[in-house]
């Protein structure tokens, strides 16, 4: 086989997945060959990474979930997947192995410590997750999406790329931001690759406190679990908001981004950054039970930088959120200037900082 080969250890949801996929579409660009690792989990939001990446399932498990059987099999799981994840490594060792964090990442990572193959973490979140937190000190870069992480190790090597994002996000770099006028007002409302439930439950009755000059004039889209939808529905028209498109996933979500006036969404990595990248003003809810709380240290992060507006879930009531939507979609120079603040924040070229890194480790 020819190209240097590089291995993207991923965990098992769309936050770890979607910057792996934009480092591995650029590693192609630059002639690599790029495998994807993961379980079985993981290997569910594989399916935008481009044909040409290798696809590699192994054991894992998390010793954080489950019942007292399933903590007790979780580390013949990792043990399992680390033997496979040598034996192939072995067989077709790879130049660099990058960990995107998860409990699906670490048999690779480990792994490819003991073959002694160069590698780093990239960390999307501002605050390490376990896996990554586990690897730190025992790989060549920390590779940081939204700075320095507020728990990272002291005295390691730390190297802010910013966060990738895939090629569809890119596209809608440079797309001219327009605050609503006299027209419709597009809404966009979404909860990560897992859905949330609770903004199913909080947005049609937090817009039934909107003036109702301005309801007929919204147009909403939002990504909803398959079984909320009907319900969903029922609750917008009962609002007096009758243009409404719900769907369990959005293929195309960077468009949608691009397209909305105003964004209603939790505060993953991933979507921290697509929103920044493409430069558009949100509203971001964290998910409260995120691992050590990251998504508010996310959404602080772009709270800060002027570009969303930070909302705390144990804050919300249907009056308060709408009171946060009437009033954001109704100041045309402040959603302006938060549109203006999320481009300055992003980072478009994080693909290519990233395949730097990752071409410098392997030498």
């Amino acid at each position: 086989m020819t190209g240097r080969h590089a291995v993207l250890a991923a965990g098992g949801t769309g936050g770890h997945m979607f910057p792996a996929q934009a480092l591995a579409e650029e590693l192609l660009r630059r002639g690599w060959r790029v495998t994807l690792a993961s379980d079985a989990r993981g290997m569910r939001y594989a399916g935008g990474f481009p044909p040409a990446v290798a696809r590699r399932e192994l054991a894992a498990a998390t010793l954080a979930r489950g019942g007292l059987t399933a903590r007790l099999a979780a580390p013949v799981s990792l043990l399992r997947g680390i033997v496979q994840a040598r034996s192939w490594m072995a067989a077709d060792r790879p130049d660099a192995v990058i960990g995107f964090g998860g409990y699906p990442a670490a048999p690779s990572m480990a792994a490819a410590e003991l073959l002694r193959i160069p590698r780093l973490i990239h960390e999307q979140n501002n605050v390490l997750g376990k896996a990554n937190r586990l690897f730190a000190r025992r790989v060549s870069a920390l590779a940081c999406g939204m700075g320095v992480p507020v728990n990272a190790p002291p005295g390691i090597r730390t190297v802010e790329t910013g966060n990738p994002v895939r090629d569809a996000a890119l596209a809608a770099v440079g797309r001219d931001y327009a605050p609503p006028g006299d027209g419709p007002i597009r809404l966009l409302v979404f909860g990560g690759s897992q859905g949330a439930s609770v903004l199913s439950d909080l947005l049609p009755p937090a817009l039934s406190f909107l003036p109702d000059a301005l309801r007929p004039r919204l147009h909403v889209t939002q990504q909803a679990r398959e079984g909320e939808i009907g319900t969903l529905r029922e609750n917008y028209a009962a609002a007096d908001v009758t243009r409404v498109e719900a769907a369990p996933f959005f293929d195309d979500m960077p468009e949608r981004i691009a397209a909305a006036h105003l964004i209603v969404a939790r505060a993953g990595a991933s979507t921290c950054a697509e929103l920044a990248v493409i430069g558009r003003p949100a509203i971001l809810v964290p998910l409260p039970t995120a691992m050590s709380d990251h998504q508010s240290a996310n959404a602080a992060w772009l709270a800060g930088a002027g570009a969303a507006i930070h909302a705390p879930q144990a804050d919300l009531t249907p009056e308060a959120l709408g009171r946060i939507v009437g009033d954001t979609i109704a100041d045309p120079v402040r959603l302006a200037a938060m549109a203006k603040a999320a481009r300055a924040a992003g980072r478009p070229d994080a693909a290519s900082r990233l395949a730097d890194l990752v071409e410098g480790t392997a030498g």
